[in-house]
């Protein structure tokens, strides 16, 4: 039980098949154009709330051949390369001064060799607090508003999930779930896959005792088993 309660923050390959379409039709179809070059339009800009899937995307699209994830506080990851074909830029709206500056040379150079971009942020480009040459660029193509999940679809996408596997899920427990834990799809899907294993660990129905228990046992960074030699 104790290395489950650890493994629930542990990292989980990010695909586009695996993010939760929602009212996202359009722009998770668009994503599929990004990943295999086949877009007429080179850049995208993303913006929504936290937890929406804008970073998810962008990992999922990391993955595919010729991309590069853009960490802020790298410079060198700003620098155009004739073998990059495809630019992801996250969490614009944190850029620091010296940042905006590369980024500004980014776009022009990507656009200037027809290579991609999808770059993100919390709010629309035009309300960015970025410098105004920036800003224009980041508006240059098409720009999407993630919709996040209400409760009734993240709930529906998880019931998918265990009926998929073979899981039945009391009732009340989902719900409950959402009410008492981190409310992201990656991290709701983590704990699904936390109750099938420490259901089969406990022989136990997944049912609120049992979500509870794990719960109480996750949100205890020690255990008196660990203290023993």
């Amino acid at each position: 039980m104790k290395q489950l309660v650890l493994d629930l923050g542990a990292d989980q390959a990010q695909s586009l098949d695996s993010f939760e379409v929602g009212q996202n039709a359009e722009l998770a179809h668009l994503m599929h154009q990004f990943a295999g070059r086949s877009s007429r339009e080179h850049f995208a800009y993303l913006w929504g709330e936290a937890s929406a899937g804008k970073t998810h995307l962008l990992h999922a699209l990391a993955a595919t051949p010729g991309s590069r994830y853009i960490r802020a506080d790298h410079p060198d990851d700003f620098t155009y390369a004739p073998e990059v074909s495809l630019y992801l830029l996250d969490d614009c709206g944190a850029l620091s001064a010296d940042a905006q500056i590369d980024a500004f040379a980014l776009f022009n150079q990507i656009r200037e060799h027809g290579a991609y971009m999808v770059s993100t942020g919390a709010v629309p480009p035009a309300v960015l607090p970025v410098r105004e040459d920036l800003r224009t660029r980041m508006g240059w193509g098409l720009i999407y508003q993630i919709h996040g999940l209400s409760d009734d679809e993240k709930i529906a996408a998880l019931t998918h999930a265990a009926d998929a596997r073979g899981l039945t899920i009391s009732a009340s427990v989902l719900p409950y779930l959402l009410s008492h834990f981190r409310r992201d799809m990656r991290s709701l899907s983590t704990m699904l896959d936390a109750l099938d294993q420490y259901s089969l660990e406990t022989q136990r129905p997944v049912t609120l005792p049992l979500l509870r228990d794990l719960l109480q046992q996750a949100a205890s960074p020690h255990h008196p088993e660990d203290a023993k030699p």
